[in-house]
């Protein structure tokens, strides 16, 4: 069996972190690093190490992420507009191999990115 990942860890309460929501098919949480006042990560429960990696089965399990996002965003008070994102592989930014959409919001984000 491979290693979990940290965010595995964090879904299972093995690590602690600040959850803000959860259910069966995911887990959101306040991101250590936060690039804007909000900065909250939405994880899949299932580990996915990138969007690469993704197949036709798993369509349903990303829509939930969004759908997630957009319920966090309301509960967050981000009103004025948000940004979700998907890092993949090392170019793309992806640090921890488990998929997880970055919910951004709180400040203005510019166009493009880094």
């Amino acid at each position: 069996m491979a290693e979990k990942t940290l965010f595995q860890k964090i879904a299972d309460k093995e690590i602690p972190a600040d959850i803000v929501y959860e259910d069966d098919q995911c887990i959101a949480f306040r991101d250590i690093n936060p690039q804007a006042s909000t900065h909250i990560l939405i994880v899949p429960r299932k580990p996915i190490p990138t969007l690469n990696d993704l197949t036709p089965e798993d369509k349903t399990t990303v829509g939930h992420l969004f759908l997630v996002a957009k319920d966090i965003a309301a509960q967050e008070g981000l009103s004025n507009g948000y940004r979700t994102v998907f890092n993949c592989g090392e170019d793309g930014g992806q640090t921890v191999y488990h998929i997880h959409l970055h919910l951004l919001g709180g400040r203005p984000l510019a166009w493009p990115p880094g």
